[in-house]
């Protein structure tokens, strides 16, 4: 998921650079100012993909640790082993729902259908960035004495959507949120506001087209905020009805453990919780190859062992 989320991010940022390069026939003008770009990556969007790696849970850790000892989980990792090479089950918390272990060894997360997605959605949230927010600013009053806005309130708008749409996009992804994740999601949002207050208050000879950019400009203006909001939404809208259909149509195997224990229908619908349980018994085509090759060198063992007692009872 962070991999695909890199692609979506960058791709997202990227090609709001090359709109404007094209819609200004290749100037060489850059529509953000240097510190935006340095920050997007280092500051902006980077803790919360950290956050995602480390606490994210597609499934609660109360429900490994309902059958699950101390004493077996240390056990889950080689019985693994055990189950990919001979296929048969064995009593650990891993494997109350196998299901959810097979999800790797197919590769459902990180597939060719899934990266190209991401990379669509990243396409898809940089045309609207873009050119949402320039037919927006096109030619119309911004400040209160009818004056248009001029590129830095157009590219710092732009950015600030960008921010907005990356941060509220990883937030949709996360199925397990702790106050570490809101502090680095929402926290992002806030860093970049505080750091264009105090960048615009340094002096025009270091912050330059953005002295006083948000305190004078966007601050006041409602079509900042306006155009933000409605950018925002439109980014994020397809991943949320694209995850809302998977969800009640096409779910996958986490997705349905995760509306058990949500609804607690692991109390009130036994049926349910045990139909979910029984996929432990289902066959399953993964670990193929490698069953075959263990059963290979358990044959080659027994032959060998068997070649080593004749030549050893066998009259000199």
């Amino acid at each position: 998921m962070q991999i695909c989320y890199f692609f979506y991010k960058n791709i997202a940022f990227g090609l709001t650079i090359f709109y404007f390069e094209a819609f200004t026939g290749f100037s060489g003008q850059s529509v953000y100012d240097d510190w935006y770009m340095i920050l997007f990556n280092v500051v902006l969007t980077s803790l919360p993909v950290i956050s995602l790696g480390v606490f994210e849970q597609d499934v609660p850790s109360e429900v490994c640790l309902q059958v699950c000892s101390l004493e077996t989980s240390s056990m889950c990792f080689l019985d693994s082993i055990i189950i990919e090479l001979t296929n048969e089950p064995v009593g650990c918390c891993a494997f109350q729902f196998p299901a959810l272990y097979q999800q790797g060894p197919r590769n459902l997360f990180f597939d060719w259908y899934r990266i190209l997605g991401w990379m669509g959605n990243g396409l898809y949230s940089s045309l609207i960035i873009f050119f949402l927010v320039v037919t927006i600013f096109y030619d119309q009053a911004f400040r209160s004495d009818g004056q248009v806005a001029d590129m830095a309130v157009v590219g710092t708008t732009m950015f600030t959507c960008i921010v907005w749409a990356v941060n509220c996009q990883i937030a949709l992804t996360m199925s397990h949120f702790t106050w570490i994740q809101h502090l680095f999601v929402w926290g992002s949002i806030s860093t970049w506001y505080i750091f264009l207050f105090l960048y615009g208050m340094l002096s025009p000879e270091y912050s330059k087209s953005a002295y006083q950019i948000f305190a004078e400009a966007l601050g006041p203006a409602p079509n900042y905020w306006i155009t933000t909001l409605l950018v925002t939404v439109a980014c994020n809208l397809p991943y949320f009805v694209h995850i809302s259909f998977q969800r009640c149509f096409h779910p996958m195997d986490h997705h349905i453990i995760q509306e058990i224990k949500y609804y607690k229908k692991d109390i009130e619908d036994q049926h349910m919780w045990t139909r979910e349980r029984s996929k432990a018994r289902q066959e399953t085509k993964i670990g193929f190859t490698a069953r075959v090759e263990a059963k290979i060198r358990q044959l080659k063992g027994r032959l060998q062992k068997k070649q080593s007692t004749m030549t050893i009872s066998a009259p000199s």
